[in-house]
């Protein structure tokens, strides 16, 4: 399981012309699964998320975590996180959780997430085009992969 997390001053996603999620002062999530993940990279995905020094404090260090601030979340699926690039130009996704594998970790992630925030975490919709408009706060982002803990 891979997160690109983007500290933003906002962002938000729309589908079909329809704005679905809209955030200010927070963190926008893109989640890439693939099939041998589990409950354990999503609890360490959610503990590191949560807990990211990626605010700035009072003397514009960055030492606050989202809990800290109270920041808002936007969590989107990405299944082209796991491009694979090394022969050719075209990405290949083989490595992407199929749909029935990926949708109920990508929904157990946004529930994780919710209780360790303590409130309502915004989504897109899996498998939709989305488009995600953000305004990189810093810029600030941060690539975890669960199956790489460095």
């Amino acid at each position: 399981m891979k997160v690109v997390i983007q500290r933003v001053a906002k962002a938000s996603v729309t589908i079909n012309q329809i704005k679905v999620a809209s955030i200010e002062n927070g963190l926008l999530v893109l989640l890439g699964i693939v099939d041998e993940d589990s409950q354990e990279d999503i609890d360490f995905l959610v503990k590191k998320t949560v807990n990211l020094r990626i605010f700035n404090d009072e003397n514009q260090v960055m030492n606050k975590s989202l809990i800290d601030v109270n920041g808002d979340t936007i969590v989107v699926s990405q299944f082209t996180l796991h491009a694979a690039t090394k022969k050719g130009n075209r990405p290949s996704y083989i490595k992407a959780a199929k749909p029935e594998i990926a949708f109920p970790l990508y929904e157990n992630f946004v529930f994780c997430l919710e209780k360790e925030l303590g409130k309502k975490v915004q989504t897109g919709k899996f498998g939709t085009d989305m488009k995600v408009e953000i305004l990189n706060d810093g810029p600030v982002t941060i690539v975890i992969d669960s199956k790489n803990k460095e």
